[in-house]
């Protein structure tokens, strides 16, 4: 028996169009799960769908803004009523704005705060009512190192990533009598879109790639088996 097979399980992705979220998502699909993918835009989508198809899996898209109760609800309900059933949630959707904290600004650490951890939250609560009903359940939360080391310039971004540590630990507690399982996976140095001006500093990338014991930052496919086996 193949522990990790995902065939007939219904996965819900937020922040799909790129990077991570679309890894994580053709990583979900190629076991066998069909896929629901989130962006502002759905446009941006296109490409991941694509992909899915491609390996032979359902893909839905769904706009969807982290920033919004509502819209987080309404992309959640609509998932459930296309599938039947959300089984698996990769909570990945996030931002960051960079800068020196006597620079950040109020609108600045709300904006991070708020997508980072409570659109995490309140989109985690509105699939984990069905996910309680069925007595199943695997939400995967995406942080980051700073989930528990600390950075310059990334002091709202920080506190989000270990507010989401933090955030896991207690929905584990909390759902795990349900069937349901609360993870965080939280990658360390990979090159995104997100953090691609850090990656023009060579000094900085010498540095980092220093202290990683494969000398390389990270791929993205290197994180498809974690992501699959805290699926399963």
């Amino acid at each position: 028996m193949n522990m990790f097979n995902l065939n007939g399980k219904k996965a819900f992705i937020s922040g799909a169009s790129r990077g991570l979220g679309r890894q994580f998502t053709l990583a979900l699909a190629r076991s066998g799960a069909d896929v629901a993918i989130t962006s502002r835009t759905l446009q941006s989508l296109e490409g991941t769908k694509a992909e899915v198809n491609a390996i032979g899996r359902e893909c839905l898209v769904l706009e969807m803004d982290v920033l919004k109760q509502q819209s987080l609800e309404a992309a959640a309900l609509e998932a459930e009523e296309h599938f039947g059933q959300v089984d698996i949630l990769i909570n990945n959707a996030g931002c960051n704005i960079r800068k020196p904290a006597v620079d950040v600004t109020w609108d600045d650490w709300k904006t991070i705060v708020d997508t980072n951890l409570r659109g995490a939250f309140f989109l985690a609560q509105a699939l984990a009512k069905g996910m309680i009903g069925k007595g199943y359940g695997r939400i995967v939360n995406i942080g980051s190192v700073t989930c528990v080391a600390g950075y310059a310039g990334l002091a709202p971004y920080g506190a989000s990533r270990g507010g989401i540590r933090q955030l896991t630990m207690s929905l584990a507690h909390d759902w795990g009598e349900h069937g349901i399982t609360v993870n965080c996976l939280a990658p360390g140095w990979f090159k995104t879109e997100q953090n691609a001006a850090l990656y023009e500093d060579k000094g900085w990338v010498e540095y980092v790639e220093e202290r990683i014991p494969l000398a390389r930052v990270g791929r993205p496919e290197d994180l498809d088996g974690t992501c699959v086996f805290l699926s399963s």
